[in-house]
């Protein structure tokens, strides 16, 4: 843990160098309330719309910065730095935890920039202290769990140009088959089911549930065992992902290193 927490804090200083991955993961869940909000909430229930969208936009902010975890692994492979770590007498996984604590920690500043934002556009907390503190650790789980996958997309990526591309082209479908925006109640049988099941969909639920934000008409959340029981399978469904793609990224990581 203590190597692990080394190599994070070496990846925090880098986001000197690089300010733009910074102010990208926090753009982007500011643009996607805004524009969510105010270009389609007028004709999907307005004030009470865009309770409900914040949600969906946490649990999306934290998942879209997989990418993030994506992207710089293959950079530091890219840039021969996975060999001098490799070179060094530390545990191999301390690499991997490293850039998935790093990003964790930009997770947590993108959830209090989007919650400002979220302020700003009426959005309400109708809860106690306890509960919204709950659902924000289930929403940085979710995204502990999305870095993994990022882990794992970048080390098995040939190319930083590789892992840009295949560490973006998931996130789309995960997050947008999902009820972060949207009922599933109006997708087609198929598509309803994978949307129920989607763990973005059982967070954001879980986390509107635990705030106090209620669904406005026509965004009924559904009867699925999934949404009745958002938060225990957003508990396990994070855990579970977490446990493989640790599992993928750690094998592929040995792989890499043993050369």
């Amino acid at each position: 843990m203590r190597y692990g927490a080394i190599i994070a804090w070496r990846n925090l200083l880098n986001l000197r160098r690089t300010p733009g991955s910074l102010i990208a993961a926090l753009v982007q869940p500011v643009m996607f309330v805004l524009l969510l909000s105010y270009v389609f909430g007028g004709s999907l229930g307005g004030d009470d719309y865009r309770t409900f969208l914040m949600g969906g936009i946490f649990a999306q902010a934290v998942t879209f910065n997989a990418a993030f975890t994506a992207l710089g692994l293959a950079n530091d492979m890219d840039k021969g730095m996975i060999d001098r770590f490799r070179s060094l007498p530390m545990p191999r996984m301390a690499v991997l935890l490293g850039r998935t604590l790093s990003d964790l920690l930009m997770s947590a500043v993108t959830l209090a920039v989007t919650s400002l934002c979220g302020l700003l556009i009426g959005w309400r907390i109708d809860a106690t202290f306890l509960d919204a503190l709950l659902a924000y650790l289930l929403v940085l789980l979710l995204a502990f769990a999305m870095s993994w996958v990022g882990a794992a997309i970048g080390l098995m990526a040939r190319s930083v140009e590789v892992a840009q591309s295949a560490g973006l082209i998931w996130l789309f479908p995960v997050t947008f088959v999902s009820s972060a925006f949207v009922s599933t109640d109006s997708m087609p049988g198929p598509l309803r089911t994978v949307a129920q099941w989607n763990p973005v969909s059982a967070t954001a639920t879980a986390v509107r549930d635990l705030f106090g934000n209620a669904s406005p008409a026509g965004l009924a959340a559904g009867d699925a065992w999934p949404v009745v029981h958002a938060l225990p399978y957003a508990l396990l469904s994070a855990l579970a992902l977490t446990c493989v793609f640790m599992f993928l990224a750690l094998t592929r990581f040995r792989r890499i290193t043993l050369g």
